[in-house]
This record gives C-alpha cells, structure tokens and sequence, in this order.
C-alpha cells in the first residue's frame, strides 16, 4: 500500500482497536495502558521504518527521487537500489522497536492466551476468500511487480498505477463513486504538482544553488570533513521537522536545498539522496502532528500528548544511532561511498 496514512487508517488501526477492546482496554480510559497504549505506540513508532523500506511504501518516497533528479543524482533500479540500502537498518530498528517500547512503555497485560482461538472465531465469521478479494490481491501483487520491474520492461510508475486502477474498475472492485471519494488521494495529486513544480522553479532560478554554495562554505570554513558535514546536514534536516505537520510538505520545501548542500560539501550523491529520504519516513513519528498517520494514531484516543512528545523523542534517538551505525557499515558495504 504506497501511504503510510492508508495503511494506519485502513488496516493496522481497525485491528489494534479490535485486540485492544477485546482484551478491555478502552480509548480515552484508565484501561487504555492495558493493551492498546502499547499497540498503537509501537506502530506508530514502527511505521516509519517500515515506510523507509519500500520506495513504493509512502507518496514522499517518490517525490524525493524526482527532486533527486532534478539536481543531477539519477538512482539505477531505483526500488531494487532503495530497497538494498534500507534493508539491514530497517530490519534491525522493525525487530528493536516493539522490544524497547516494552521496556520504554509498558503494556499492563503481558500475556493473551484466548487471542487465537478469538481470531479463529472472527475469520469464521467473516467466511471465505471473495471473489474481489482475490482480484484486489492479483491487482496489488502485478503493480508492486511491475514498480519493481517496469524499468527492465520500459513501464513508467504511472503507466503501473494506471494499469491497477483500471483493472479493479474494470472488474467491479471499485467503482467511480469511490475513486470520487478518496479526497485525500486527490489532495496529494494537487500538492505534489505543486511542489514538484515550485521545487523545480527554485532549482531552475538558482535559489538552491545559492543556498547550498551558502551553507557549504560555511561548513568549510569549520575545516569539516564531508562525512562530519553529512552528520550536521541530516540532524538538521531530521529535526526541523517540529516545525511542519507534513512529510510532503517538508519535503517540497527542503528536500532539494538539503541535498544540494550535502553535495557541495562533498557527500556522494546516491547516498546524501537516500539518507535525507529515509529521514523523510522516520521522522514521521516525532509528534502528533508531524505526519498523516501520527494524527490517525493519535486520534484513536490511546495515547497522551506528553507520552507521544516524550517517546517520540526517544525513539528518533535510538533509530538514529541505529540507521547510522548499521547504516553506514552496509552502506560501505553495497559501495555507496
């Protein structure tokens, strides 16, 4: 599913509330540190590194490799290419965050001995496999292929997308009422044309170029190397993120500025480009704010303001560590730099 929002909305959260009230833990209660507290936080704070997995995971991922190609840095095999390089860090921070968050933020049940006979009971309930479930499966599994592939067999992304989408019109899946309905997915159409072109607009009169020459002879003149130059620029890029409610936004905005100064600094450019866009996903849990599916987490009524504040913090902490110190060991290893 390439949004991170869709997927929280649509498929975790439904389950975590279903868990949650079934063991009596209940949104806006005392009972909600029973179970669905720690639910809803460990997916929260797993969604970003799930989003930086899969180039095709969230809409900013893509939008990150277009402006990556405005300023120069092509990525061959671009989902195989993100794919390779997320790998390893990703894997390491999917598997340390639900085991930190139990220390960090503790469920009061610990143990749920009746969860699979009850998950039995509700697949019976809902009986076989559909029809359209069986195509909407088909569908997703030929359009993640042909993201993976398309370049080999010269089938754009869009072509992709387009294909799906009129497959499942065609066979009943959707209908145009639904296409109509999805606001949010026209939403995101809008502002990428528009931010891809602003983007675009401040490459083409020179402002980036400016900004990075600016903030590059700066670092220089710390005698900072470009790996020390790297730290700085994806700390700052990562961090001034509690100031937009956004990924998409902060990407359009900084994005292209950030990689330019990484690359008059000195940093190889597949790697400053990759980095800033795996930045782009972890960053998303940092506040209640600070992405589509943050405000659907939160909005579940299972966690406090203060708690998402303070272990947001903590945990962009410890992905950091991780994404660097695993990153930079298999980044060295796959020949980024």
């Amino acid at each position: 599913m390439p949004s991170t929002t869709a997927r929280a909305g649509g498929v975790f959260l439904p389950i975590i509330k279903s868990l949650s009230l079934s063991a009596g833990s209940k949104p806006d209660h005392p009972s909600k540190r029973k179970l669905g507290s720690y639910l809803i936080m460990s997916q929260f704070q797993s969604a970003g590194n799930s989003s930086a997995l899969f180039l095709t995971a969230a809409a900013q991922n893509l939008l990150c490799l277009k402006l990556a190609e405005e300023l120069g840095v092509i990525i061959s095999s671009p989902w195989v290419s993100w794919f390779k390089a997320a790998s390893l860090p990703a894997f390491v921070s999917l598997l340390a965050t639900p085991l930190v968050l139990y220390k960090l933020y503790p469920p009061e049940t610990k143990d749920t001995p009746d969860a699979p006979a009850m998950a039995t009971k509700k697949l019976e309930h809902m009986g076989p496999v559909t029809k359209h479930e069986f195509i909407m499966v088909g569908t997703m599994l030929l359009a993640v292929s042909l993201w993976v592939f398309g370049d080999a067999l010269g089938i754009a992304s869009v072509v992709t997308a387009m294909i799906g989408l009129s497959m499942l019109l065609l066979l009943g899946v959707l209908d145009w009422d639904d296409c109509l309905s999805e606001k949010s997915a026209w939403d995101t159409l809008a502002w990428f044309a528009v931010l891809v072109g602003m983007a675009g607009q401040l490459t083409n009169l020179g402002i980036v170029n400016w900004m990075s020459n600016s903030v590059a002879n700066t670092l220089q003149s710390y005698s900072l190397s470009w790996p020390a130059a790297f730290c700085v620029l994806q700390a700052a890029y990562f961090f001034i993120h509690y100031l937009f409610a956004s990924q998409t936004g902060h990407v359009g905005a900084l994005y292209s500025a950030f990689l330019a100064m990484n690359l008059a600094a000195g940093v190889p450019g597949v790697l400053a480009a990759l980095a800033l866009a795996y930045n782009t996903n972890l960053f998303g849990a940092l506040t209640h704010y600070s992405s589509g599916q943050a405000a659907v987490y939160y909005g579940a009524g299972y966690v406090d303001l203060p708690d998402v504040f303070k272990v947001g913090f903590v945990m962009a902490i410890i992905n950091a560590v991780i994404w660097a110190v695993v990153g930079s060991f298999w980044c060295k290893f796959l020949g980024l730099y």
